[in-house]
């Protein structure tokens, strides 16, 4: 691979580990929103929600690390 493909992969990893900082961002104030539920939620709908789109989340997050490590062996 030549430096210019290199360059360009370098780019997109930094791309790549800015969307997944922010995803983390968006993570913590989900976990934060339901594990500030009151009681009377935690068997609702809306908790089962919010707790979905935690797991959601924390399996894009990985998915992002992921395609940045598969980026990284690209190189070479």
């Amino acid at each position: 691979m030549n430096r210019a493909r290199r360059k360009r992969i370098d780019e997109v990893i930094g791309k790549l580990q800015d969307l997944q900082g922010e995803i983390e961002d968006i993570t913590s104030e989900e976990e934060e929103y339901r594990d500030n539920m009151p009681e009377n939620l935690v068997n609702s709908e809306k908790y089962e929600t919010a707790e979905t789109a935690c797991g959601s989340l924390d399996s894009a997050y990985s998915a992002v690390g992921e395609a940045v490590d598969m980026l990284e062996e690209s190189k070479g």
